[in-house]
């Protein structure tokens, strides 16, 4: 029995659950973060002299990004095979080879297998994280505890760019393969909160193990609250009833992806891609990677000021992540979306035209340089405010339970995707296109992402994981701009009347 086994329940439950959310992400956060500090190394350059080719430097970084593709391929195909819980342990053991094969690495295959094998290991705990805990959160806290998690991921961020600029003052081979074997104290972190928590009773009402999935509510539901409580049959009734409605409604592939099916399985899997790749196009990976290499080498700061000035734009970077958290659940997340693209765009077109100036009035480039690297620093702010949380948010709570994980995973294969397509086109980019690239890229990319958002995307605070379906039912059109059950934040009150017909009817 699982309550027999189990000495956490309720809050404490819940909080386990969201650091191993959290913690999973610090090591992904980390990741994006500790290459940038890597590839400027003298050390790292003269052990890999192929680096110094932007092409090959640009792969060296982007071939992550190209494995936690692969790895949410697999997290596809077997997440819901494996379960939550098992997806995620074999993701931290890829993880671990990963990082090993890095800071051992001597040849520049090593140091690429190590890269995507990490990657691999990645894509499969980012993919299932955010779902194993959405699936266990109530909806007034997922917002808020999944964001926590997306937050944690900049926290190391920013850390990465910390521990860079401080190994700044070593010479040596320490001063990049200390940063790269740090990883390896978050596998040790996360393991054994792993083993202290169970599965989620959404996945074990999937596979049919309902007497299990009974057990877990309870225990989410707080201590000594036995499983025929009032408010744990009804949340079990209203989760089995609408996995029943939906396999009553599966429709072969070829429907779903035609948008004939009555949930819009695909619609929906749609919308979550577009959250991610909108995050990567909005030039946060650009930035991440390449923020040292762009100050000293377009900006003009020396290598020392340059780490400097990413380290501290790193640490401003965590404090407006975690910022969000007072807000997403407050104003939703049409309106962080929204508010953010606008801004950011504004960002990227102040900062290039502000190179520009710099280019055609030499005696102007220090103050403009200044200038573009304040608005790197202000783009930061809005990103991680606005949108280094929601997306994964969104992209947990959207999907139908029978195609969350398939959603997420490829929700999250669209972010490593679109991660990889920017940091390995960024460097060349910037080389060809000087000032232009950002504004051509990026801002253009911004601005054009608000009215996306305006029209196509509905708001998910404050439903249950069930209301989905029947926000998608009940609104067909892809159309959400004007009608107020898909774009208001709170929770609409049919959704609610739906809920008592379902329990009703388990």
């Amino acid at each position: 029995m699982i309550r027999k086994q189990s000495r956490i329940y309720g809050g404490r439950l819940i909080a386990t659950i969201t650091l191993v959310d959290a913690i999973s992400s610090c090591w992904f956060g980390y990741c994006q973060g500790v290459f940038a500090g890597v590839l400027v190394s003298d050390d790292f350059k003269q052990s890999f002299p192929q680096t110094l080719d932007p092409n090959v430097s640009g792969i060296t970084a982007s071939c992550f990004f190209f494995g936690a593709f692969a790895g949410s391929l697999v997290a596809f195909v077997l997440g819901d095979k494996l379960g939550r819980k098992r997806t995620i342990a074999l993701g931290l053991m890829c993880s671990f080879v990963g990082v090993i094969l890095q800071f051992l690495a001597w040849h520049m295959p090593q140091m690429i297998l190590g890269r995507l094998v990490n990657g691999i290991g990645i894509g499969l705990t980012s993919t299932m994280t955010p779902v194993y805990l959405s699936e266990c959160a109530k909806p007034h806290q997922r917002g808020k505890l999944v964001g926590i998690g997306a937050s944690a991921n900049v926290t190391t961020f920013s850390l990465a760019n910390w521990i860079s600029y401080a190994l700044y003052f070593r010479d040596g081979p320490l001063q990049w393969r200390f940063p790269l074997a740090f990883q390896l104290i978050f596998p040790f972190l996360v393991t054994p909160l792993l083993f202290c928590v169970p599965e989620t009773p959404r996945w074990l009402l999937l596979v049919g193990r309902e007497e299990q999935a009974l057990e877990v509510l309870s225990l989410l539901a707080g201590k000594d609250i036995p499983i025929d409580d009032s408010t744990v049959v009804s949340e079990f009734r209203s989760i089995k009833s609408a996995i029943e409605l939906e396999r009553e409604d599966r429709t072969p592939l070829w429907d779903v992806l035609c948008f004939r099916d009555k949930t819009h399985n695909f619609r929906r899997l749609i919308l979550s891609c577009g959250t991610q790749f909108m995050q990567q196009f909005s030039g946060i990976n650009a930035l991440g990677f390449y923020l040292p290499t762009l100050l000293n080498e377009n900006v003009g700061f020396n290598q020392e000021m340059s780490r400097l000035i990413a380290a501290i734009n790193g640490t401003i970077y965590f404090v407006s992540a975690f910022g969000s958290l007072v807000i997403i659940d407050r104003f939703g997340r049409r309106k962080m979306m929204l508010s953010g693209t606008t801004a950011m765009g504004a960002c990227h077109l102040i900062a290039s035209l502000c190179l520009r100036q710099g280019e055609i009035d030499a005696s102007q480039r220090k103050m403009m340089g200044n200038v573009a690297t304040a608005m790197f620093i202000v783009y930061h702010v809005f990103f991680g405010t606005c949108w280094a949380s929601t997306p994964w948010v969104y992209s947990a709570e959207i999907n139908s339970l029978g195609w969350r994980t398939r959603g997420a995973a490829a929700a999250t294969a669209m972010n490593w995707m679109g991660g990889f397509a920017v940091t390995q086109f960024t460097k060349v980019g910037i080389d060809n296109l000087q000032w232009a690239f950002f504004l051509i890229v990026f801002a253009v990319m911004s601005f054009f992402f608000f009215p996306v958002v305006l029209l196509f995307y509905p708001e998910t605070s404050n439903r249950t994981l069930e209301d989905m379906d029947h926000m998608f039912i009940q609104n067909p059109s892809v159309f959400v701009f004007g009608k107020a059950e898909m774009t208001q934040r709170q929770r609409p009150m049919s959704f609610i009347d739906a809920e008592s017909e379902r329990i009703g009817s388990a």
